[in-house]
Parts: C-alpha cells; sequence; structure tokens
C-alpha cells in the first residue's frame, strides 16, 4: 500500500473509530428553559419523575412547569417529558415548589413539595387521567420534540465513553432543524474523545513515520494537526453543510426487529441510502460528498509527495464506504449492547 492510500486509510479510520460518525451522510432528557443563575453559596437541588398515562404507557411532549416558591425565586423552568415519559430539573433552588403538568388530551395535574438544599429527588410515576380541558392546549412542536431526542442521544457512548451521538434508536424520530444538524456536528468535534482518537491516529503514524513530516516534536504536532483536520472536515460536510443543503438526516436509523437477513441487508444498504427530511428514503449524497470533501481538502495541507491524485481519492471514497457498511452492521448487531443510557421503548421496524 502506498503512503497516500495508508493516509487515505488513517482519514477514514478515524470516523470509523467513533462509531457515531458512522453514517456521515445519510432523539431521555428534554430541553428546558436555560437554568437559572443560583448563588454558589446555595446548594440547589434536582427534581426528575416520569409522566404516564392511567395505563402506565409514556407521555410524550407533556409540558412540566416547576415554580419555585421562595423569597427571590428565579422565573419558572419547563421541560418537556421525553419519549419514556422522563423529565429533569437541575439547579432547583432549595425549598417549596409546585410542579404543574399538561399535555394534550389529558387533564392538566399540579403537585407541590418541599426541596432541601443539595437534595436529588425521584418523584413517584405521575400519571395523568384522559380528558379535555377548557384552557389553552400545550403541544410539543417538532423541533422541541427533536431536540429532546437529540440530547438523548448525546448521552449515548459505547462502554460510556466512545460518543454514539449518530445512533437513532427511535425508528420514527422527529427530523433535526438545520440548526440541530450544525449543533450536533460542533458537539461531535469537541468532544474531548475526539481529540484523543487524533491524537492516537497521529501517534501511529509519527511510529511509522507516515508523510514526510520528520520525527520529533514539531512532526507529531503536524500529524495531529492534520489527523484532527481530516476527522473535522469529513465531519462538518458529511454531518452537517451537506445534510443541511441536501434535507437529508445524519444519522442511522436502528431497525432491531425482524430476521438476521433483513436487519443484515437494511444495514448495508444504509452505506449508501439514508432518510430525508421527510422520512423518504433517498441516495447518501451527503455522505458521499461529504467524504469527497474531506479527502480532497487533505491535500492543502499534506505533503505535496504525500498527496494522491483523484483516482486515489475516490478510492479512498469507496474503502470509506465499505468501513462505513462494516461500522453500521455493528451498529445494528453489536453496538447497542455496549450502549447505556438508549431510549427504553422498543424501536420498530422503519
Amino acid at each position: 500500500m502506498t503512503a497516500a492510500e495508508s493516509r487515505r486509510l488513517h482519514c477514514l479510520a478515524l470516523p470509523l473509530l467513533l462509531i457515531a460518525g458512522a453514517h456521515p451522510g445519510c432523539a431521555d432528557e428534554l430541553p428546558s428553559a436555560p437554568s437559572p443563575q443560583i448563588s454558589t453559596q446555595v446548594r440547589t437541588a434536582t427534581l426528575a419523575g416520569t409522566i404516564t398515562d392511567s395505563n402506565g404507557g409514556a407521555i410524550v411532549g407533556a409540558r412540566i412547569t416547576l415554580t419555585p416558591n421562595v423569597l427571590q425565586a428565579p422565573d419558572a423552568l419547563t421541560a418537556l417529558s421525553t419519549d419514556a415519559g422522563r423529565f429533569s430539573f437541575g439547579n432547583v433552588p432549595p425549598g417549596p415548589f409546585t410542579l404543574s403538568i399538561a399535555a394534550s388530551g389529558f387533564a392538566p395535574r399540579q403537585t407541590s413539595g418541599e426541596l432541601r438544599a443539595g437534595e436529588t429527588r425521584e418523584l413517584a410515576t405521575i400519571a395523568l387521567r384522559a380528558g379535555f380541558t377548557t384552557s389553552i392546549s400545550v403541544t410539543a412542536t417538532q423541533t422541541e420534540i427533536a431536540q429532546a431526542q437529540v440530547r438523548q442521544e448525546e448521552k449515548q457512548r459505547i462502554f460510556g465513553v466512545i460518543p454514539n451521538f449518530y445512533v437513532s434508536y427511535v425508528s420514527n424520530a422527529a427530523p433535526l432543524s438545520r440548526r440541530q444538524k450544525l449543533d450536533l456536528g460542533l458537539r461531535t468535534m469537541v468532544d474531548p474523545v475526539s481529540f484523543v482518537f487524533a491524537g492516537v491516529t497521529a501517534g501511529v503514524e509519527q511510529a511509522d513515520n507516515t508523510y514526510a513530516w520528520g520525527q520529533g516534536a514539531q512532526g507529531y504536532a503536524k500529524r495531529y494537526a492534520a489527523s484532527y483536520g481530516t476527522f473535522m472536515t469529513g465531519n462538518l460536510f458529511g454531518n452537517a453543510i451537506f445534510p443541511i443543503v441536501f434535507k437529508q438526516d445524519p444519522r442511522y436509523f436502528y431497525k432491531g426487529t425482524g430476521s438476521i437477513h433483513s436487519r443484515l441487508l437494511y444495514a448495508l444498504a444504509n452505506a449508501v441510502i439514508c432518510k430525508s427530511d421527510n422520512q423518504r428514503w433517498q441516495p447518501n449524497y451527503s455522505g458521499i460528498l461529504g467524504s469527497l470533501a474531506a479527502s480532497g481538502l487533505s491535500n492543502l495541507y499534506y505533503p505535496a509527495v504525500n498527496r494522491g491524485g483523484l483516482g486515489l481519492t475516490f478510492e479512498g471514497v469507496a474503502i470509506g464506504t465499505g468501513l462505513t457498511a462494516f461500522s453500521i452492521v455493528m451498529q445494528e448487531f453489536v453496538i447497542r449492547k455496549l450502549t447505556p443510557h438508549i431510549p427504553a421503548l422498543a424501536p420498530s421496524t422503519p
């Protein structure tokens, strides 16, 4: 294998190691109002719970409002229940509080209590009764639901460490907005594990004396910058910019049901197809063009002697597609078992 070919494999291996970005082209904590600034001299509390219907089924998108009943209290805090009916409030000032719950199609409910400084309290399950009210109907928007699902995905880490952000275990997840696609891409880029993997890649290249950058600290620094730069451009273009342009979803939607054969075919197909924002399947323009962009831009900062031609660029994309297919198969059959903090609801067949 030539040095240029080796570089292409290194460029494509880092996103493979970062399994979360394995599907570059192609949503349980909920959004809440920004936490108020509480004096550092006061130990704040945490309050969490679950919203269900009278049969115990999780209610998604219920609006929970927490009002601290203390002097000089901050504004009320709000959150939306997740796919598992969960909600959570942090940085709550100690003292009495009132909790109001409203969901479309259910009678509103209110409860109250008191929190101690530094306390973390899990409320008993709050069940809402079916019914209608003449008050203002409160429902979560698509953007709010998508944000809640993204918050959940940002908790997904293989072995609790390696980011697994670009996999949705909710088959009918809400489409991401342009801002959410960009934010998720940036979140992946600045994750500490991304920097660690770039360092490991640079270390391997340093040991093999890959690229005409010499040895020593200066050589390692150049290899590190190139390794992280290639990952950064591939992620930015493949998971954010092109998905915004082509209105495609950069996530892999876990199947989890059906025969092994059908799941295998589904996973392999997702190396070259993806869901659009309107939930239709289409060619994965974002992933393919993202790989081409990362490979082409690498020629700007790698030594001239190590740069490849157009043929090697397309060859690298083909190899990258194969690695993507392998990583998606791993996602479908292995990675879910190694990833904590996934949604409680079982996925349905897409």
